[in-house]
């Protein structure tokens, strides 16, 4: 008997020192496309801007570091590149004031047609150059590189005046942005919504789309929300960029839907090895004392 409980005792002891191994994490949403450029810039400049796109997480994880792409005007020096930022947001109702929508099914404000699958009204954290917890390289992809459509600053509006068409064409110098976290995010699993501002000495930066629907080399997941934007005046609700901003272009045809291309990497960390241990420990404890009864 005294050997079983040592035994016992020593599997507990594992069970409380013993962490699972954590494994790479990547996210990739997928190629540049033509289809959309929207700007996207922090509060530092003239009044802020939120352009914002989904992924999930299946376990907790911890991300390092992250990629984006969009447009500067053309002739842009990357010395003219000032703030960056990256925001993470949780999915509409959390982090958010319910109360002050319609409720249930819509969930729509005064300003806003709905905010269902929206991000939330605040972010759930962010890292900024501002703060030294972000530090970023920048690279010119192409000099010249043309969107079909843009989101430019003053193109939010509030319902009901919130369907443009969006602004027209726009053509600029394709950079793509890579970042570090000075300390990684620590996400729990879920839905997510990633969110990164660029300031600029003079113009804007336009965040580009990315396929929709989803084909490789875009991670897979499900649901697959598409991109939502506001700015300071819109605050704290959204529209949809491609759905209620954009709009169909004609009647009763079926607004586009957008994607935006960015990527995220980090470390997966899976549930601790020490819960497996202690199952085992209890299981093996159980039958034991089943059998000294």
């Amino acid at each position: 008997m005294d050997s079983r409980i040592t035994a016992i005792a020593l599997l507990l002891t594992a069970a409380t020192l013993s962490p699972a191994a954590a494994g790479p994490f990547v996210f990739n949403n997928g190629d540049v496309t033509n289809t959309m450029a929207s700007a996207s810039r922090p509060g530092s400049t003239p009044f802020e801007i939120e352009s914002a796109d989904d992924f999930v997480l299946g376990t907790e994880t911890n991300i390092s570091s992250a990629s984006f792409t969009g447009l500067l005007p053309t002739g842009t020096a990357l010395s003219a590149i000032g703030q960056v930022r990256v925001e993470i947001y949780r999915v509409f109702p959390a982090d958010s004031n319910v109360g002050r929508t319609s409720g249930a099914p819509l969930f729509s404000t005064p300003q806003v047609p709905t905010r269902v699958n929206s991000p939330a009204d605040v972010a759930l954290d962010d890292r900024d150059t501002a703060t030294s917890s972000l530090t970023f390289s920048s690279t010119i992809l192409s000099r010249s590189f043309t969107a079909n459509n843009s989101l430019l600053p003053g193109g939010i509006n509030a319902f009901p005046n919130q369907t443009t068409g969006g602004g027209g064409p726009f053509t600029g110098e394709e950079v793509r942005f890579d970042v570090s976290f000075t300390t990684p995010f620590d996400l729990a699993a879920g839905h997510y919504f990633f969110i990164p501002q660029v300031a600029l000495s003079a113009g804007d930066f336009l965040w580009l789309s990315s396929v929709r629907p989803r084909v490789p080399p875009a991670t897979p997941f499900a649901p697959d929300l598409q991109a939502w934007a506001r700015d300071q005046n819109l605050d704290p609700d959204w529209l949809r960029i491609g759905t209620d901003i954009v709009g169909p272009p004609v009647t009763g045809a079926q607004a586009p839907t957008f994607n935006l291309a960015f990527s995220l990497v980090g470390e997966a960390v899976p549930e601790p090895a020490s819960l497996l241990l202690l199952a085992g420990a209890i299981g093996v404890f159980a039958g034991a004392r089943r059998r000294w009864s």
